[in-house]
């Protein structure tokens, strides 16, 4: 399987690479990619759930379009630490998509990166309706923008 560190993904960006940042939920994926900078993550439209060889399919063409070098996975890690379903499930989508590609995968703790989301989605007066259409990827965004910050404190030699 191809999880990585994320102190590995230094060595992986350059030449305008990018990070794709995924919030796995039920219905949908949330879809965030970062800019050639890598310096902020920008929302991409979410990606309805359908079959999952379609679902990773539609990921993976995403990710050579935008000049993906890696994907960040949010794992839903529960308050006490601990992994429940949802963490086993989004496992389970990473077990299973590595088949499907090469590109690495990284995890990442979403704890309450959802409800950071929506406190964002609600001081920008976003529409209840609008804001449960945007949420997975604005969700997957802050997932991103964590990734991203830490690899820039990496680079900086700040951790």
């Amino acid at each position: 399987m191809n999880i990585i560190d994320v102190e590995t993904l230094p060595d992986l960006l350059g030449g305008g690479r990018r990070l794709m940042g995924l919030d796995l939920g039920e219905k949908t994926i949330g879809v965030a990619v970062s800019d050639a900078g890598l310096a902020f993550a920008h929302p991409r439209p979410v990606i309805a759930r359908g079959k999952f060889t379609r679902d990773v399919e539609t990921l993976i063409a995403l990710a050579a379009k935008e000049n993906v070098a890696a994907i960040v996975m949010g794992l839903p890690v529960n308050m006490d630490g601990s992994e429940g379903p949802r963490a086993q499930a989004s496992r389970a989508f990473i077990r299973n998509a590595a088949r499907l590609t090469d590109l690495p995968f990284v995890l990442w703790d979403e704890r309450l990166s959802t409800v950071a989301a929506e406190r964002a989605l609600i001081s920008m007066d976003v529409s209840r309706r609008k804001r449960g259409e945007r949420i997975d990827s604005a969700a997957a965004s802050f997932i991103l923008q964590g990734v991203l910050d830490r690899v820039h404190a990496l680079s900086e030699g700040r951790m």
